[in-house]
């Protein structure tokens, strides 16, 4: 590469739980650079959660870390081109990138939901990843699944 690799840019702690995992989910649900909305509906759906899964013991915030383990893929697939062919080959992925998709998939699945607010929304996709459910989970069992079939091209790799 010509170029040197660009800086990571250091995302501060959000304010309630000083946890930057919070942050990184929190600009990643945002639209049009409105931040407070997006930690409004974030701790909104926490709070929903709380409500809903009193019975468990752990507190919403380590439930929502939990859904987020549950639907963080392992594996993707990768088109790569050999001899005119496009194999589909299987690739670890990143942990940064594991982190990005699974916060991606879990804010697409819950903005598909049908629901009154975002925050509901939201709430109930953290639940069905919690319990091993729902789109976010199933897109991750997918992902797994294309990469166990072509496991074959797995030499193929970068």
């Amino acid at each position: 590469m010509r170029k040197a690799k660009p800086k990571k840019r250091v995302i501060l702690p959000d304010p309630v739980f000083n946890d930057v995992k919070v942050s990184k989910f929190v600009n990643h649900l945002m639209y049009d650079g409105k931040k407070n909305i997006s930690y409004e509906i974030f701790y909104a759906a926490l709070e929903a959660v709380k409500t809903k899964m009193s019975n468990e013991e752990m507190s919403a915030l380590e439930i929502w870390k939990k859904a987020l383990d549950n639907i963080t893929p392992q594996v993707e697939v990768k088109s790569r081109r050999v001899g005119g062919a496009t194999f589909q080959v299987p690739t670890e992925i990143r942990p940064d990138r594991k982190e990005s998709i699974s916060m991606k998939n879990m804010i697409l699945f819950a903005r598909k939901r049908g629901g009154k607010s975002m925050a509901d929304k939201l709430a109930a996709e953290i639940m069905d990843a919690f319990n091993e459910q729902g789109g976010a989970f199933k897109r991750k069992e997918d992902m797994h699944r294309m990469a166990e079939a072509n496991r074959a091209f797995a030499h193929f790799r970068f």
